[in-house]
């Protein structure tokens, strides 16, 4: 091995005995009023949550724009947008990346669905998702972890995913099934 592979090695293991997880407060549960929020989108429009009254909110939190698992996830909301639409809901991602970080990505990933920016973690923290901060080579990152809420037409959190890379490949599928069940 190189001398650069051998500390490549060593950083990698460093960053996995060195990441940690600051919790926020307990994830919101289903039956819970969905907080509203306004958050900017990819192309700087504010997204109020309550602007989706009437209509069912796919809310899903995911950690980094353009790495593999994001984009898979991203993917395939992308990939049943139609249906989502069909069943008269609305797919909102968000996570601490900025809207210029967001722009990229669905313009990269040809995505037409509303990222949302939280770098302050304000939406974040309000639904309790858990966010993990972990040493890189530019210093300290924290991301959030990937979280899923369905909320009902009328602001309601029916339903969650609180462990969504476990089956990360079906997940816009199941969530989908669940709009279709009526939020079972």
């Amino acid at each position: 091995m190189t001398k650069r592979t051998l500390l490549s090695l060593a950083a990698a293991i460093v960053l996995s005995l060195t990441a940690s997880y600051a919790v926020a407060i307990d994830m919101l549960a289903p039956g819970t009023t969905a907080p509203d929020f306004t958050l900017p989108s990819q192309d700087n429009t504010p997204i109020h949550l309550d602007q989706y009254k009437g209509k069912w909110v796919v809310l899903y939190f995911y950690p980094k724009d353009m790495t593999k698992g994001c984009t898979i996830e991203a993917h395939n909301f992308q990939r049943d947008l139609e249906k989502f639409k069909a069943a008269n809901a609305v797919v909102l991602g968000v996570s601490l990346d900025t809207t210029q970080s967001h722009e990229t990505f669905c313009t990269k990933e040809s995505l037409s669905f509303k990222l949302l920016a939280d770098p302050e973690h304000k939406v974040v923290d309000m639904y309790g998702v858990p966010l993990k901060t972990f040493q890189t080579p530019n210093g300290p990152m924290t991301i959030a972890m990937r979280k899923t809420f369905l909320i009902d037409p009328s602001g309601k959190i029916v339903k969650t995913w609180p462990d969504v890379d476990q089956d990360l490949n079906n997940h816009s599928a199941n969530v989908l099934a669940a709009i279709e069940a009526g939020g079972k």
